[in-house]
This record gives structure tokens, sequence and C-alpha cells, in this order.
């Protein structure tokens, strides 16, 4: 029967205070079902004075259970001492333990499951595929494909140099150098040892723990290549060497292609370094001015003569003028950018055309002396004013809310220069919180 229950601290600990219940109970009846056994021979070992510790199931209250490691000692006159230790804090590191050591057989299960897809892939493939040690071009491993391939040279090779013609060397340095630092390299036509006709040759610099290893697809060319029509092709060739920018991107607006004049403009040095790069990044003074285009461009459709700025990856900007519009017939929505440096314009003779103001420079000779400049500088300053606005404006769609945050003004702040130029109405969106409509 327990007499009295003390604590040696941690009273305050959740479950612990309740043992005091317990006083008046018989220990074997406070104990769970499957810790009675346990209970009974603890005690009955404690008396012949030779009792060894038992982790014990205790529970303090209905539906509430407390594991506890108890030792038992005799303490005279008939009575026994149980002490007992809470090992909730080690049951639960122990259950997280156990959690991890799962979560990391799942995980290599996974990594295995994934390395045989891929290991069947790898060898399932109709063109050859090798893995090359960067440091010494050593072929490491190749797909079924690229082993008939080797198979089938003059000699045996296992390196990259003799895999291919000693006129092709300087081309299979150029691609290994430009994989090495960017990452890959795009197909280079390289001649195959004894054969009497060029492969592609692309080429991707991959880490496996320590070591860099260079991944080889290999394009025999066995199939004939597609031939574009001639009015096509020449197409094509004048986008490659267009003094212009010329840039497709997706409905999301992730870039697909581009033009050597885009990778100058945009300060990059191969296009490789486009990879899952959005136009926005470089396109716009804020990200929304390119979110805006291409709403236009899916509602409004082609886009013209609209001036913005091009950001390079180095910190540049190039004032640039640009077209845009989709592309027909495609599944999936692609759009064309064609985009024209205006940053460095030779200045109008004198006394031609319009000033940036709206003023023609006679005009503003014969108001000088009439006019203070105090004035003429603040009529100048509404009309850009004024024009940025409706600008914004037109991009925007009317969209005030998205003009103020182009213009980098208040909603408040564009309603009272809207109603200062008597643009449009002036009044509220409706979309505006009810709050700043009553404001406007």
């Amino acid at each position: 029967m327990i007499q009295s229950v003390r604590f040696g601290f941690g009273e305050q600990e959740t479950g612990l205070s309740a043992l005091r219940a317990l006083a008046g109970s018989r220990f074997v009846d406070c104990v769970l079902p499957d810790s009675r056994s346990k209970a009974a021979a603890l005690l009955e070992e404690a008396r012949l004075g030779r009792a060894r510790p038992r982790h014990i199931n205790i529970s303090p209250a209905r539906g509430q259970s407390l594991a506890m490691m108890c030792a038992a000692a005799p303490a005279g006159a008939g009575h026994l001492v149980v002490c007992g230790r809470d090992l909730r804090p080690l049951t639960s590191l122990q259950q997280q333990l156990v959690e991890a050591l799962q979560a990391v057989e799942r995980d290599y299960a996974r990594l295995k499951q994934t390395e045989t897809r891929y290991r069947l892939l790898f060898q399932m493939s109709g063109e050859p595929v090798l893995l090359a040690d960067a440091a010494t071009l050593q072929i490491v491993e190749t797909n079924l494909a690229a082993e008939r391939l080797i198979s089938s040279l003059p000699a045996a090779v296992r390196d990259l140099p003799g895999l291919f013609e000693p006129a092709s060397g300087p081309r299979l340095s150029e691609l290994l150098a430009e994989a090495r630092s960017a990452g890959r390299a795009e197909e280079v036509p390289l001649r195959l040892r004894g054969r009497d006709r060029d492969g592609l040759v692309s080429a991707s610099l991959v880490r496996q723990d320590s070591q860099l290893l260079f991944l080889l697809r290999i394009a025999t060319g066995e199939a004939r290549p597609q031939q574009l029509p001639p009015e096509q092709a020449r197409m094509a060739a004048f986008v490659e060497v267009s003094p212009d920018a010329i840039v497709l991107a997706s409905g999301e607006g992730k870039v697909l292609g581009a033009n050597p004049s885009f990778l100058s403009l945009a300060e990059l040095a191969s296009l490789s370094q486009l990879e899952g790069e959005t136009l926005g990044r470089f396109l716009g003074r804020q990200e929304v001015e390119f979110e805006v285009l291409l709403a236009n461009l899916r509602l409004r459709g082609p886009v013209r003569l609209l001036q913005t700025v091009l950001r390079g990856a180095l910190g540049g900007e190039t004032r640039v003028e640009l077209a845009a519009a989709a592309v027909p017939g495609l599944d999936q929505p692609v759009y064309g950018f064609a985009i024209r440096d205006i940053g460095a314009r030779p200045a109008a003779p004198q006394g031609v055309g319009q000033g940036a103001v709206g003023f023609a420079p006679g005009q503003l000779a014969e108001l000088v002396g009439h006019v203070p400049l105090r004035e003429l500088v603040r009529e100048a300053t509404d009309v850009i004013e004024k024009l940025a606005i409706e600008a914004a404006l037109e991009l925007a769609g009317d969209n005030r809310a998205l003009a103020a945050e182009m213009l980098g003004l208040s909603r408040q702040s564009l309603y009272v220069k809207l109603r200062r130029f008597g643009i449009g109405d002036s009044g509220r969106d409706a979309g505006d919180p009810p709050e700043e409509q009553e404001e406007a």
C-alpha cells in the first residue's frame, strides 16, 4: 500500500503532481496491466534485498500513463522505498531517433529508385552518352549506344581526345572550357575518329562527391538534319546578326531564346546564363512593368514603341524601345520581343524639331524676358508629369492603382494630379478600399 509520495525535484512537471493522489492505493493497482507483473516482481525482489531497476508504466489517473524507471529497497519496519525516474524525455528522444532513422530509410529508398530509373534511362538512350573525368579526360562510364560507337572505332579508345579526329581537337577544347566555366555548352560539330561526317556534341559539367565529370551527348548525325526553307533560313540568319535584340519568352515570361545583341545589352557571356531566368529580371524599371506588358500582350495584342530600360546583369541600365507580339501557331503562348537601344542618340540641330517638353526652341526664346524662369520650369515640369501619368495609365490599362505603383506615387497623390491635369475621370476606381475611395 502506498503511504506517501515525495519528489526530489520536478513536481511542477506536467503529470507528476498527480502522483500525490496515489497515496492510499496499492502500488500494483496503480500501474498499467502490462506492467503489473514487473511491479509485483520489483516489490518481491526488494523484500529479498536483490531488486533491480525495472521499466514500469504508472497510471496516476484514468487515461494517463507515465513511463518511469523504478528501483526499490527495504526501509525497515516492513516498509519499502520505491524510487522512480521520469522517462518521458528519454522516450521523446528515442521517438525522434526512430523517426529520423525511418526518414533516412525512406529517403535512401527514394534515392535508390531514382538512381535506378535514371540509370535505366541512361542505358536505353538511343544517342551515345558518356561520362569523362574533368581532370584527366578519361572515359569512366558509357551507355550502350556510346559503347557500340567506341567499339566501332579503329582502335580502342578510353579518353575524349582519342574519340575525335585530331583536327577537331581545338573545338573540343573550346567545348570543354565553356562547359567548365558556364556549367554547360551548346552543340558543336566534331568529327569522330574514322568517320566521314561530323557529329553534334554537347557537354555539361556534373559533380559526383568531390569529383568533377563531363557529361557528353553525341548526335552522330546519321539522321539527316531538317532543313529550313531558304526564306526562313535567311530570316533566322538575320535574327542572329541583327543589331536589335530579339528575345522569345514563354507565357510566364521565362526566356526561351535570344540573339547575341540581347546578350550584349544584358551583359551576359553566353546563352546558358539565361536558362531559367525571366525576362522581367532585365526589362523594366520595376518588375511590375513587365507583368503589365505581358497582360497587355494577352488582352490587347501587339505592343509598339514602348520605351523603358533594360537592366544588365552587372548593374548597367540602357534606355530601350521595344515592340512585342504573340508568336502564332503554337500550343502554348510564346511572345517575341524586338528591343532597340535608344540610349545614345545624336542631338538634333539647333532650331529643328520640338523641345522635350513640347515647346519649340523659338517659342522658348520669345518667352525669355517676358515670363520668369521659375514659371517656365514649372510649366515644363507639368507637361512632363502629365505625359508620364498618361503613359502609365495606358500601360496599366487605366488601372490607377497599378499606374500609381509604376510611378512611385500613392493613390491619393495620383488622384490629385489627375484632377489637376484634367486627365480622364479623376474619380475613384471601383476596386479601391472604402477609405481610399472617400479620400479620392
